[in-house]
């Protein structure tokens, strides 16, 4: 079953930022995921969004979702990206099939 990272951002430093996306890039490629959604301007539909922009980031399962956020090339873009934005992320099981 697929499992999604989903992220809520505030960049506060577009330089240092870019140099976190680019080592992400690869990181996410690396773990066999791929991103589904990944820029700003999200419309609030109802409620609150804490921040203006948004990724989402399919993998194959949760084992390589999580393996992502620990691989050693995602801990190297962690550390360029402290500083550069306000950052929340989550993993999220994907709906099976049905039975």
């Amino acid at each position: 079953m697929s499992a999604y990272t989903i992220v809520s951002i505030r960049v506060t430093d577009p330089e240092k930022y870019a140099a976190y996306m680019a080592l992400s890039d690869a990181a996410v490629a690396a773990a066999g995921g791929r991103f589904l959604v990944r820029g700003g301007n999200p419309k609030v539909m109802e409620g609150e969004w804490p921040r203006p922009r948004v990724v989402v980031t399919e993998f194959p399962d949760r084992a390589a979702a999580e393996a992502f956020y620990e691989s050693a090339l995602y801990v190297k873009a962690r550390a360029l990206r402290e500083g550069a934005a306000e950052f929340s992320m989550i993993v999220v099981d994907g709906v099976g099939s049905p039975t």
